[in-house]
């Protein structure tokens, strides 16, 4: 017997009843064969490498012979895709959530450090198009079913206590019901987008199958409650605000003081804002890599252990550099959307765009950090210097343009302390 149900974003075979015979002539059912660990995820901790089937797509189709099993997994990846970018905005956007943003993007920029391999740059990748389709499917039909409440409250107002209003009142209770009903089913079934717009008898059929044939509650309690585990929801939040506090200590001090300026005529604010601007453009040339050596690591002492990154730096220093150049260059342009106190409502629609920028930004930041970690040798010197000297440069000019943002910005001079290449991707 073989329970089919959706796991890691499309249909796979949960249990396989293993039939043996025993010396009295019964048998007894074998639990499956456990899955191969997928590379340990090259050196994760332990609970990810037992969520490691979570963390891959299926293989794409290499046939010629597949070319509609190959539309499908670019039709997956694409939704998945999606519905990943989509589950980052939303939590961007609610304060608290955030963290679990900020630790998923730590995450895959771990991953990526430790591996140097981009293909493990977006671990739930796999659980997002089970869980958009979900999301979808459930949304589609409250919106038919509101569309119904809305023709019966017109027929209420057209022709109130009439026969046609009554009608449509109890078409609607009956309707709701009947969407409840086929909301639950379809869940029941696996939550497959497809299974949402499945007719209801069918997925009833369905269900009557496997309660008779039983086991259905175990096999499905022990699939929903892995498939909530490989979220891993504690260890993104814990990561993500670890990651938060341990670069706000580090930006901090020079952001403080960089702020300090009110009044020009008074030369100690103008030195404490120099000295100030100074520091901050040393502390964001490092900050970045001490936070992907801090996620690929997952130690408090790695966000202080410079010394590392100076080492990390000399032996891929153009690599280094443009990573910062790109995670900067696409921080900066973020700015201006505080530029006035938008209604709330509108910064749901400013999160994708601080999610786009900044999640290839970290991805690119782990890459540099792994190809200097896997070198022996340090480059030139004079190679050094130069890559020193644009970096200084390029983060001398950021840091000036990152003066002016509180004269545009609504929030005034705490947009200075939000970094949001480095700290939390949210609007507010």
């Amino acid at each position: 017997m073989v329970l089919e149900i959706f796991r890691a974003g499309r249909m796979v075979s949960m249990f396989e009843m293993k039939s043996t015979s025993t010396e009295n002539g019964s048998k007894e059912i074998l639990p499956p064969p456990p899955r191969p660990v997928i590379d340990a995820v090259e050196s994760g901790d332990a609970d990810e490498q037992a969520h490691a089937p979570f963390q891959r797509l299926p293989p794409f189709p290499r046939s010629f012979r597949q070319c509609h099993l190959a539309i499908y997994w670019l039709a997956e990846f694409g939704f998945g895709l999606f519905s990943l970018l989509a589950l980052l905005a939303f939590l961007a956007a609610i304060p608290g959530l955030n963290f679990l943003a900020l630790g998923y993007l730590l995450e895959a920029e771990g991953r990526v450090a430790r591996t140097g391999k981009l293909r493990y740059s977006m671990p739930l990748l796999p659980l997002a198009p089970k869980l958009g389709g979900m999301v979808l499917g459930i949304w589609f039909w409250c919106w038919m079913v509101r569309l119904f409440a809305d023709a019966a409250s017109d027929a209420m107002l057209v022709a109130p206590g009439s026969t046609m209003a009554t009608a449509w009142q109890l078409g609607l209770i009956l309707f709701s019901l009947g969407v409840a009903l086929h909301l639950v089913l379809a869940l029941a079934r696996g939550g497959r987008l497809s299974l949402f717009f499945w007719p209801t008898p069918l997925n009833a059929l369905w269900l009557w199958k496997r309660f008779y044939q039983g086991g259905y509650w175990q096999a499905a309690g022990i699939v929903v409650s892995d498939w909530i585990a490989a979220l891993r929801l504690r260890h993104h939040f814990w990561l993500g605000l670890r990651g938060f506090l341990l670069a706000f200590v580090w930006l901090f001090i020079p952001t403080a003081c960089f702020s300090v300026l009110r009044d020009t005529s008074k030369p100690g604010q103008v030195v404490v804002t120099l000295v100030g601007g100074v520091a901050l453009a040393v502390v964001l040339s490092w900050v970045p890599f001490l936070q992907a050596h801090f996620a690929a690591e997952n130690r408090w002492r790695a966000m202080f252990e410079i010394r590392i990154i100076r080492e990390l730096y000399r032996k891929a220093p153009l690599a280094m550099l443009f990573s910062l150049a790109v995670l900067y260059a696409f921080s900066l342009p973020l700015y201006p959307f505080k530029a006035a106190a938008l209604p709330r409502d509108v910064y749901w629609l400013l999160t994708p765009i601080f999610i786009l920028s900044i999640y290839p930004a970290k991805i690119l930041v782990g890459w540099a950090y792994s190809q200097a970690n896997r070198r022996e040798q340090r480059t030139w010197r004079i190679l050094r210097w130069g890559c020193s000297l644009l970096m200084m440069t390029a983060l001398g000019l950021y840091v000036f343009v990152l003066f002016f943002t509180p004269a545009i910005g609504a929030a005034g001079r705490a947009v200075l302390f939000q970094h949001h290449g480095i700290l939390l991707p949210w609007p507010f």
